[in-house]
């Protein structure tokens, strides 16, 4: 009979332990609302909510770049608007000068508006973007355009001050596991090098026909305007794609985030009304072995003499 007795017992503790590691297993899951609080709870399942929190921060890490190289592109844009500008009324003034009637004052006064719109379009060549120029190569730390001046402090050009080595110069920037974007970045790309002939040396050659009222060679520079306005705008249309591919991007970045979550949601948080219903029933459990342990534990001393 007490043998009987002492494997009733055992077989009691037994299972009121496994109701209490149960009783305390929900209890735990109610108070920190998650599935799963350590490894040795479901080693697979912590595994791949692991794997799901670093996906997100990856997720967010690319956003972070997608977001940057977003306002890269609008300042960008907004830059190559202002030299646009500049550059359209150097191409008015020019044409306004070619006019055989206007007199050598007003053709000087022209050429003083000129080198000041040729300052208008560096200043926006220079543009910087939380202290990095956005036209400056690989090396955006530093100013890339310059006006070149003679010793007489006459504008014979402008300089792009970035000797990239190889390639071009643009930035390229990941925006997802494998996948890469170019940013419009290499500055000689606005300077529009055909021969000797660039962006410097229209600038000097039209200035330089205004100095000497040559109204031929102004009317005969009025194509080569329309030749580097039309370089600024095809920049800006490439800035412009890279801004859409962007935007693009962001929208599927967010999607994944989303999904992701929805992973992890269903991986790690518990339904909290069917977590709150088995730990009423592990309770409930629990709190019968004890009632019955009483009454399987109920023995005297006197049983054992």
């Amino acid at each position: 009979m007490r043998v009987t007795d002492s494997l009733m017992s055992k077989s009691f503790l037994r299972n009121l332990s496994a109701n209490t590691s149960n009783v305390m297993k929900y209890q735990n899951q109610l108070s920190t609302l998650k599935e799963v609080s350590k490894p040795s709870d479901d080693p697979l399942k912590v595994s791949k909510i692991l794997d799901l929190n670093n996906s997100i921060i990856q997720n967010d890490q690319y956003k972070t770049t997608i977001n940057d190289a977003i306002q890269w592109t609008n300042v960008q844009d907004s830059a190559l608007s202002s030299a646009t500008e500049s550059m359209q009324r150097i191409k008015t003034l020019i044409q306004y000068s070619a006019n055989g009637t206007l007199s050598h004052e007003d053709r000087q006064a022209n050429k003083a508006e000129i080198e000041s719109e040729i300052q208008g379009t560096v200043d926006a060549l220079n543009t910087n973007f939380g202290g990095r120029y956005v036209f400056a190569g690989m090396n955006t730390t530093e100013k890339p355009f310059e006006i070149d001046k003679s010793d007489t402090g006459k504008i014979i050009g402008i300089i792009y001050n970035k000797n990239e080595a190889t390639g071009n110069g643009n930035l390229s920037r990941e925006i997802a596991p494998g996948v890469s974007v170019e940013l419009n970045t290499d500055g000689r790309n606005f300077m529009n090098a055909n021969g000797s002939n660039n962006l410097g040396t229209f600038f000097f050659d039209a200035l330089t026909a205004l100095e000497t009222d040559d109204t031929e060679k102004l009317s005969g520079l009025l194509d080569r305007a329309d030749q580097e306005i039309e370089n600024v705008v095809s920049n800006r249309s490439k800035i412009g794609s890279i801004f859409n591919r962007l935007t693009a991007t962001l929208e599927r970045n967010d999607s994944e985030k989303l999904n992701l979550k929805t992973m992890l949601s269903e991986n790690q948080d518990i339904d909290l009304a069917e977590k709150y219903m088995q730990f009423t029933m592990e309770k409930s459990a629990y709190q019968a072995a004890l009632s019955m342990g009483t009454k399987i534990l109920d023995t005297s001393i006197l049983d054992y003499l």
